[in-house]
């Protein structure tokens, strides 16, 4: 009986330790996504470079293939500005195909927050980010891909 209770406490004792070494190595996991800090994206030299009515239509073909070809690469894309949304703390900028409807959205780092919100509806623009990657809309039916960490390319 004493060998059976001690193969149960050796077996508990285990498997807590065993939790307790994933609880670490999950909570260290977690604090480095949530502090990681991102080198200015106008500094990187990008991966691609296109018009962002090429970049939808390749979407629009595959938008499978496109995002594991896209999917957070840095990026030049340039076009005109359709929309301007300037959000509490942050400007978006989208592109859109006027044809389907599908549209590429940027959203901006802080430091670049003055360049993006002096952009105008109809101007010309070239934009550098990192591509999120796109997805088709059933309620939009139109294509849309995002954009992060973007600053204005000069």
């Amino acid at each position: 009986m004493e060998v059976t209770i001690k193969k149960k406490y050796s077996f508990l004792k285990k498997t807590g330790l065993f939790f307790l070494i994933i609880l670490i190595v999950s909570a260290a996991w977690l604090w480095y996504v949530f502090t990681e800090k991102y080198a200015d994206t106008s500094q990187i030299t990008p991966a691609y470079s296109m018009t962002a009515l090429d970049l939808i239509h390749e979407f629009e073909k595959n938008d499978s293939l496109a995002n594991k070809k896209y999917a957070e690469k840095i990026m030049v894309l340039s076009g005109e500005v359709s929309e301007v949304e300037g959000v509490d703390s942050t400007v978006n900028i989208k592109m859109a195909d006027s044809t389907s409807g599908s549209y590429v959205i940027f959203a901006f780092q802080q430091q670049d927050f003055g360049l993006a919100k002096k952009i105008k509806l109809g101007e010309k623009v070239s934009i550098k980010g990192s591509c999120s990657g796109g997805a088709f809309s059933k309620i939009l039916e139109t294509e849309f891909i995002t954009f992060k960490r973007c600053a204005i390319n000069h």
